[in-house]
């Protein structure tokens, strides 16, 4: 459902209260099975070449790989951040493009279900997508995303200043994430004016500003126990249209997709919020039998009357 202004603290309380909101049609079985449109392997760019932000010059490229029964490859440790670049048939690329953030509690990344199944749908749909390798696990002495929006800062630039080459358009470049990865994009969205690092190359002279985002079950984007944003999410009438996707027993947070949609609201940010009754968290894109398995088609939809998916 799309949610008015007027609804929200309603939905807060009923959130809250029973975390039930009405059931939508049940979408056919196995409606939404991701199938590979293009099966052959992305592409690795080095998102910092030989000298990463906030990383010594000896730290060596350690990127440790396990497969999980449920989520598949599971990226445990990232020193040397980069991206997988995997583009559409030429038939049906839109020109438009995504940089992906895997989910994993800024600890590791979900990299398979969050990640490269996102990234064959988005193709697709005729979507270029960017599978991002962000710094994981989360820094000891650090805030949880404060490394990884530098990366995500870069990866967006990088994509943007590349758009002829990659056949992209350098003002339809959005950003995708799940979990901790959508509190990212989110992270990304909000906080576009900062300096978090030292231009480097020619790439950081382009903005770092995604054209959209689009946040899957985001995590940390609010208060504990409350509709409130966190303070790090500052929201203002320069953050990009976004659609949010939650369901009310998530076990993480849906409250905090009710608070960034109501922030957005506020700015006068165009904006939809869908919250489904029951799906839980992690997800992804895997069929169920619950109405929330719809949401791929219903952000399609959400681009294309928003004109990202415009040829």
């Amino acid at each position: 459902m799309i949610l008015s202004q007027s609804s929200i603290a309603f939905l807060a309380f009923l959130s809250w209260a029973v975390g039930v909101l009405p059931v939508a049609a049940q979408p056919a079985e196995n409606e939404n099975r991701v199938k590979p449109v293009d099966k052959s392997p992305g592409k690795k760019f080095d998102l910092w070449g030989k000298s990463v932000p906030g990383l010594p010059a000896t730290a060596r490229q350690e990127i440790i790989s396990s497969v999980d029964k449920r989520i598949g490859e599971r990226v445990t440790r990232v020193t040397r951040p980069m991206i997988m670049v995997y583009s559409p048939p030429p038939e049906k690329n839109c020109g438009a493009a995504v940089v992906i953030c895997p989910g994993g509690g800024y600890n590791i990344l979900a990299y398979d279900l969050e990640g490269t199944e996102v990234a064959r749908w988005l193709n697709g749909v005729g979507v270029t997508a960017a599978v991002l390798h962000y710094r994981v696990p989360r820094s000891k002495d650090r805030p949880k995303h404060e490394l990884p929006l530098v990366d995500v800062q870069r990866a967006i630039r990088l994509v943007r200043s590349r758009a002829k080459e990659f056949e992209v358009d350098s003002g339809r470049i959005g950003v995708l994430g799940f979990s901790a990865g959508g509190h990212l994009a989110a992270m990304a969205s909000t906080a576009h004016e900062g300096k978090t690092y030292e231009p480097i190359d020619e790439h950081d002279r382009v903005s770092c500003r995604p054209d959209f985002s689009v946040l899957v079950y985001p995590a940390y984007l609010n208060r504990k126990g409350t509709a409130e944003l966190s303070p790090e999410v500052k929201v203002d009438d320069s953050v990009p249209p976004a659609i949010l996707i939650h369901t009310s027993d998530d076990g993480v947070s849906s409250l905090g997709s009710v608070a960034y949609y109501s922030a957005l609201k506020r700015s006068g940010v165009n904006a939809e919020l869908h919250i489904f009754p029951r799906g839980g968290h992690g997800y992804g894109l895997r069929p169920s039998n619950y109405p929330v398995s719809r949401w791929p088609q219903i952000v399609e939809g959400w681009m294309k009357t928003s004109g990202i998916l415009n040829r």
